[in-house]
């Protein structure tokens, strides 16, 4: 099994992508959890379950969220939630993802 703590909206450096911007936020946090899982020898259609994190959540969010979600892992549908919540760790920062995910035996290393 592999957890992927909560991926945030940061390029390679550490700055944050697309301040103020949802759709540029959630594409950057699907892109680092992807990255994540690669580096720990998953891959997106091993995740079992994923969390959301969403600062200030409104529903038009979803439409902002999912083509990020989307170009990670396709039509692969793990468990989901997605909670809404007042802030996340910095106050510009959007959303937040994580992930479980179960290696099949016969990929592990």
């Amino acid at each position: 099994m592999v957890f992927i703590a909560g991926q945030y909206p940061e390029d390679p450096s550490g700055k944050l992508v697309g301040k103020g911007d949802m759709a540029k936020q959630a594409a950057q946090a699907f892109a680092n959890l992807d990255l994540a899982l690669r580096a720990a020898g998953a891959k997106p259609e091993d995740v079992t379950r994923l969390g959301i994190y969403v600062a200030k959540y409104k529903h038009e969010y979803l439409a902002m969220i999912d083509p990020g979600r989307r170009a990670v892992f396709g039509n692969h549908h793990p468990t989901d939630v997605l909670v809404g919540v007042e802030t996340l760790a910095y106050p510009e920062y959007l959303i937040e993802v994580e992930a479980i995910a179960v290696i099949p035996d016969d990929a592990a290393p």
